[in-house]
């Protein structure tokens, strides 16, 4: 989506104002996805792409090339599909099953992911610096899934716990995702094209698993569904243009507003609460990122000069 009022700025700070408005909308998804109560993972996640089916193509048919793809960008399209749909899945699951806050910190453990991606698939480099900073987004990771081993009694049991190894999942996946979607972008592919392709690769793959475990749903369910959709669409469709105009080392610590925005709407409308473990790990991942930020733009300068 292109937002006319952003062309003027740098593709960095473009970038940057992308992914603050992908990080509100997805922390709408994820208010949206709790509200919607008790039902299967796979229709939550069905109605999320479906929507984004319906306002992509809408896109898509108002532009010049419509629905046009890349061949040479088509193999990165497949492969963001396929690991965004799983994380997607993993994403949703672990919002539906702990605390929104928790869930959404681990899935924003995916810029470390993507990094590390980058490496294989862009031949991107890390350095001892950046390599530090992962370790110590890893370590925040422990804090916020709490496991007994580390914790002991004040560690999270196997119930508890197996939503939020299911949402470290969705975060490497999404990592992986992402690092194909920025090889899809370079590859010069319009990023609505990608966002409505993984829609379209994502229903139809959930079809089966919806089959076997359909249930109904009641008329507020189905609302709070389809604002779900609504919320990830714009997300994508934001998350795109920024990954798309800056690469992901230099502007992803910005993705962590999302927890902000996530753990205020949490508080405001169900009452939820971190507790202080979390806060702590909190505290490290973004410390990190911070860091790994910071650093970056330092590296970047004094190549510059």
């Amino acid at each position: 989506m292109r937002v006319k009022f952003l062309d003027k700025l740098s593709p960095k700070k473009r970038g940057i104002v992308y992914l603050l408005f992908s990080s509100f909308s997805f922390a709408c998804m994820a208010l949206f996805i709790s509200l919607a109560g008790d039902m299967p993972v796979f229709q939550k996640a069905f109605f999320r792409n479906l929507v984004a089916i319906v306002m992509s193509y809408v896109l898509l048919a108002r532009s010049p090339e419509k629905f046009k793809i890349k061949k040479e960008a088509f193999p990165s399209i497949l492969l963001r599909a396929t690991f965004g749909t799983v994380g997607v899945i993993a994403n949703f699951y672990a919002i539906s099953h702990t605390n929104m806050s928790d869930a959404m910190m681990l899935n924003k453990l995916s810029p470390f992911f993507a990094i590390l991606t980058s490496i294989i698939v862009l031949k991107e480099t890390a350095d001892a610096f950046q390599w530090a900073a992962i370790l110590i987004a890893i370590v925040g990771a422990a804090f916020v899934v709490k496991p007994s081993f580390i914790f002991g009694t004040l560690g999270a049991g196997s119930e508890s716990i197996f939503p939020l190894i299911v949402a470290l999942i969705g975060g490497i996946f999404a990592g992986i995702a992402y690092t194909f979607l920025r090889r899809a972008t370079l590859k010069g592919e319009r990023g609505i094209v990608v966002v409505a392709f993984f829609s379209t690769f994502s229903c139809i793959a959930l079809i089966p698993f919806i089959i076997f475990t359909y249930q109904p749903i009641t008329p507020i369910q189905f609302f709070y569904c389809i604002m779900t959709g609504v919320a990830a669409c714009f997300g994508q469709i934001f998350i795109t243009s920024a990954y798309a105009a800056c690469p992901a080392k230099e502007i992803s610590i910005y993705d962590y507003s999302t927890v902000i925005f996530t753990a205020l709407l949490g508080l405001i409308v169900l009452g939820e609460i971190p507790d202080w473990i979390s806060i702590i790990g909190y505290a490290i991942i973004i410390g990190a990122s911070v860091l790994n930020y910071l650093y970056n733009n330092n590296h970047l300068r004094f190549k510059k000069a």
